[in-house]
């Protein structure tokens, strides 16, 4: 593998941005050797090492905050709002880190015969490949390396390209916040290795696992690797959330969060509101609120603060969200809204509703990373848990209801990681992250994703009552 150039292109001028040069397969190599020399001292640091250096970054993060927010939106075309909450998430998720992990880490006693002392310590495994996507390119990183890098371990992150600079700016955080460590490296290599690249970094035995957020294919062929070679894996792939509207909801706020949910980022999320299911009661007071909502989505430059929406971040994605809707309108599904690209420079898409929505329909049985609201239609309470477990995917959900009871009883029902009542999905570093089915496995966030990358270790102490 020869070195070549990665160059990231705004999204909304389609203009190039950077270049940068990719790495040999020798600079790899030192890469993981300096990352397995990191992780050898690191892991002995007490944790007030580790807690001082995530408040250090947390506090590097909110002096850039303008500049990172910068960043995000000129290579992936998140609105600058968006892009400084994104921002501060980071901040608070690497103070939450630090001051919890020292808890969430600490060992477990358990019980055992009196004359033994019994209990289990959260042992770092060393290093850890992260394999991120673009769509929220600080945050995705963030959520994994403030845990794993207080339990112990240090990371090598394989971000997506035409975020590089993202990726180099997090090296800098990193590096600043802890200069005599490597705590984190990145590597930057072409897409078209990134595979074959992937599939050595992981074989390497100076590295002991990986985490993959992308799709399920992606995700599919890094635990494949890692199954290989016996490493641990983590999985955050995709989702086709259900948006569940019961029919006692308060349809004004429904419509509201699923707005917000459906539409930041431009649709770009694993968690957004992708399947609404509606009780046939609500379907035309529900359809009103909501269409009338997204008619008034201002799409156009994210740099621009009267911008609602920005572009898509890359042009094949227009295209596959283009082939999803009209296919399914070619199928009987109705277009109330949007339906179209924007007529315009830059990757820019309509926000969209589509009703008459049917299982056979792709903006139903695939998952849709792009503005596009789908409306399904459901008799009962049953019904609306059949729909939302209708899917490969089970990462989270929502259910909407002033019956709380009620709105339990459903969200139980559904097969996902999570279930939120009333509220639109959002991840929260004090809460665990993660799906089930083809939408992944193990956590993040929360005391789980504290300990997710850790070696359980039990330890048994004879001949004492301490």
């Amino acid at each position: 593998m020869t070195t070549s150039t990665l160059t990231t292109v705004d999204p909304t001028t389609l203009e190039p941005i950077g270049d940068y040069p990719t790495h040999t397969p020798a600079q790899i190599d030192e890469i993981v050797e300096q990352a397995a020399d990191a992780a050898a001292t690191w892991r002995h640091e007490p944790f007030a090492a580790r807690t001082a250096v995530l408040h250090r970054i947390a506090d590097l993060i909110e002096e850039r905050s303008a500049e990172l927010g910068a960043l995000i939106t000129a290579e992936m075309g998140k609105p600058l709002a968006e892009a400084a909450a994104e921002v501060a998430k980071c901040a608070w998720n690497c103070r939450h880190v630090a001051d919890h992990g020292p808890t969430a880490l600490a060992a477990t006693p358990l019980s055992g015969p009196d004359d033994a002392a019994v209990r289990i310590e959260y042992e770092p495994l060393g290093v850890i490949l992260a394999i991120m996507p673009w769509n929220f390119p600080l945050w995705q990183l963030f959520r994994f390396a403030a845990p794993a890098i207080m339990a112990g371990n240090t990371v090598i992150l394989k971000h997506s390209p035409n975020v590089t600079g993202c990726a180099l700016a997090i090296e800098s955080l990193f590096a600043e916040g802890r200069g005599d460590i490597r705590l984190l490296s990145t590597i930057l290599v072409e897409e078209s290795v990134v595979g074959a690249v992937s599939d050595r970094v992981i074989a390497d035995a100076r590295v002991a696992a990986v985490t993959v957020t992308g799709s399920t294919r992606a995700g599919a062929a890094v635990a494949s690797s890692a199954g290989r070679a016996l490493k641990k894996s983590v999985l955050e792939l995709g989702g086709s959330d259900p948006f569940i509207v019961l029919d006692d909801a308060d349809l004004g706020t429904a419509a509201n969060h699923a707005v917000r949910s459906r539409f930041m980022c431009a649709g770009q999320t694993c968690i957004a509101a992708k399947r609404i299911i509606l009780a046939e009661s609500v379907i035309a007071d529900f359809t009103h609120e909501l269409v009338s909502r997204v008619d008034r989505i201002t799409v156009g430059d994210p740099t621009d603060p009267a911008t609602d929406m920005g572009p898509l971040a890359r042009p094949d994605l227009v295209d596959q969200i283009q082939r999803q809707v009209d296919t399914s309108v070619a199928m009987g599904a109705t277009v109330l809204a949007g339906g179209y690209r924007l007529d315009r420079t830059g990757n820019f898409y309509a926000p969209t509703v589509l009703a008459d929505v049917t299982p056979d329909m792709p903006v139903y049985n695939e998952e849709t990373f792009g503005p596009v609201a789908v409306l399904v239609s459901v008799s009962d309470d049953d019904s609306a848990v059949e729909t939302a477990n209708d899917t490969e995917y089970g990462l989270a959900a929502s259910v909407w209801s002033r019956d709380i009871d009620r709105a339990v009883g459903v969200g139980r029902r559904i097969d996902c990681g999570a279930f939120y009542v009333n509220s639109f999905v959002a991840s929260d570093p004090r809460v665990p992250f993660g799906g089930v089915k083809r939408s992944g496995f193990g956590r993040e966030l929360g005391d789980l994703g504290m300990r997710e990358f850790t070696n359980a270790r039990t330890v048994w102490v004879s001949g004492t009552t301490a």
